[in-house]
């Protein structure tokens, strides 16, 4: 696999911001009722989450940045616009709806979607041409996971991250925050309270071996 591979963008006509966010909204919904239990919310995050999650990124310092579960995006349009000219964000999908509509939205070299599991990171981010990835922020909803699946995802993530790196997650149980903690050195929380609904945010810091 390659580059090239990861991404097949389509040319279309650019819509109006009405019809992008009805269009988006209809995505979102028809991944939501193709797997219920893999979207966490039928509401996307409000941008005070999104701005709160990310804004303890070294966007400077930050060649690849990583997502599990973009959905229709929510959080991928913001995690471009701080990322460094010469850097590049991988996203990975289990639904190809989702998959299919940011290849068709996004137009942007430093953009690459991926149709998979979040347990193959390691050879999607070797398909960039990177070794490590600098942040992973997982959308996934941890509390429809089995502890066993969870935990995978978690170190899986851990073994990819180069150190000072960060695993972000933003959830409406602890599922996440307590594997998390299980597994990196460091782990900070917060809480988005205008988010609806609520929702606890994650840091997981993978600290210097040395």
């Amino acid at each position: 696999m390659n580059v090239d591979e990861l991404n097949e963008p389509a040319i279309q006509k650019p819509r109006k911001p009405i019809m992008r966010f009805a269009h988006s909204a209809a995505i979102f919904f028809r991944g939501f009722l193709d797997h219920p239990r893999m979207v966490a919310s039928i509401v996307p995050s409000s941008k005070s989450t999104i701005d709160a999650l990310l804004e303890r990124v070294d966007w400077e310092n930050c060649s690849l940045f990583v997502e599990y579960g973009p959905g229709v995006g929510t959080f991928t349009s913001h995690i471009l616009d701080r990322l460094p000219a010469d850097g590049k964000l991988l996203v990975i999908d289990t639904n190809s709806r989702f998959i299919d509509y940011l290849r068709q939205s996004i137009h942007d070299d430093r953009f690459h979607a991926v149709l998979g599991s979040a347990t193959d990171v390691d050879k999607f981010i070797r398909a960039t041409g990177h070794a490590k990835a600098d942040y992973i922020l997982s959308g996934l909803p941890f509390s429809a996971l089995s502890v066993e699946q969870g935990q995978e995802i978690v170190d899986t993530s851990y073994s990819v991250l180069r150190e000072g790196g960060a695993f972000l997650t933003y959830q409406f149980r602890d599922a996440a925050r307590r594997l998390t903690a299980q597994r990196f050195g460091k782990v900070e929380t917060g809480f988005a309270l205008l988010n609806v609904p609520p929702c606890l945010l994650t840091w997981g810091w993978k600290l210097s071996q040395r």
